[in-house]
């Protein structure tokens, strides 16, 4: 589990094909203390075990499944990536629950300039609009951000100068891909509240389903 508080970049030293995979060998920015051989890394929002840990490199086998759905698959030698690792129990929760499970690629669609600020609109896909609400939370490329506003298809959020300098936010242009993640919260409710169920026993929360169950 993370916070998508992206703690530095790394780059990309290696990329060999292993098993209809890769692996992949990450230089972080910053020295990685205390490692521990399997911890999990977020790599551009995807958590990766890492292994052949040092404070100042790693290795990560990326599945076929991962390097399809991710923009992991897009990844070369001297690629930039944000690298997070999992988060303790002692940490603070800066960001939001991030699961290192990312539920689509998007790209950018838009990138505008607003005084010291930069608006993205990000596309994503159509069956994980209703997860993505104004003001909520969302994941982009491991980079916890707030949403600013949000369509069927697509939404836009404001990014401070830090975290343009600070992650590869800073390097995004339009067509760009991006790995997304919806707050797992959302999920979660859903499927308690049987938003996967057939509409004959689907649940709805209102006032009568609040007083079954006694919180009115």
């Amino acid at each position: 589990m993370f916070t998508g508080i992206v703690q530095g970049l790394g780059t990309v030293l290696e990329r060999h094909p292993s098993g209809g995979g890769a692996v992949l060998t990450v230089v972080p920015d910053f020295s990685l203390d205390q490692p521990q051989e399997g911890e999990s890394i977020a790599v551009d929002g995807v958590c990766l075990t890492a292994r052949n840990l040092s404070p100042n490199r790693f290795c990560a086998d990326v599945s076929p499944e991962t390097l399809q759905r991710s923009s992991l698959g897009r990844l070369r030698a001297g690629s930039r990536v944000n690298l997070e690792r999992a988060l303790r129990l002692a940490d603070r929760l800066g960001g939001h629950l991030v699961s290192g499970h990312v539920d689509c690629m998007g790209r950018v669609v838009k990138r505008q300039g607003l005084g010291d600020f930069t608006i993205f609109t990000f596309s994503m896909e159509a069956q994980l609009g209703r997860y993505v609400v104004e003001k909520g939370s969302v994941a982009i490329s491991g980079v916890s951000l707030t949403v600013n506003s949000c369509a069927e298809t697509s939404f836009s959020v404001s990014i401070i100068p830090h975290t343009l300098q600070e992650t590869t936010l800073g390097l995004l242009a339009v067509g760009d891909a991006v790995n997304i993640e919806v707050d797992i919260i959302g999920k979660y409710v859903e499927k308690l509240l049987g938003g996967n169920s057939s509409p004959s026993t689907r649940q709805t929360l209102d006032s009568a389903f609040l007083a079954r169950h006694g919180f009115m």
